[in-house]
């Protein structure tokens, strides 16, 4: 065989390998725009189980607006509770709402002030109003 051959040989080799690569990642990108939302969810669903407060309140977002996942209410109140428990604000104040609206019944009227607080004093201008007219309306 002679070099010229042998060099011939494995510029196809390259061209085809080059090509493979091409293909591979316009795969790869077709695949995580057409499965973002469903990618989003698995991979932050896994740190919500390992225990991560951010995880669980995205985790209990996704149930919440069935995005990404089939919607279900009361599953994301569960992941709402779990980041609540951790210090959560946005999701002291989810789960504080999802008790008002009537999504969860796992919480004592005392529970949602209490939850109100928290995410209020962590600065959630809707919390604070939220809080504010709960007190309003308590006879005295």
């Amino acid at each position: 065989m002679s070099v010229c051959t042998l060099i011939k040989t494995q510029l196809v080799t390259l061209k085809r390998l080059r090509l493979l690569a091409i293909s591979g990642s316009i795969f790869l990108l077709l695949y995580i725009t057409l499965c973002y939302e469903n990618f989003h969810f698995h991979v932050a669903h896994m740190y919500a189980h390992l225990g991560y407060s951010n995880a669980q309140h995205v985790v209990g977002q996704r149930y919440l607006k069935g995005a990404g996942v089939e919607k279900n209410e009361e599953k994301a109140m569960q992941w709402f509770r779990q980041a609540a428990e951790k210090g959560h604000p946005h999701s002291s104040f989810n789960l504080a709402v999802g008790k008002l609206k009537n999504i969860t019944a796992a919480l004592e009227e005392w529970d949602v002030e209490k939850l109100l607080s928290v995410a209020a004093a962590h600065g959630l201008q809707e919390a604070q109003d939220l809080l504010e007219n709960m007190r309003n309306r308590r006879p005295p």
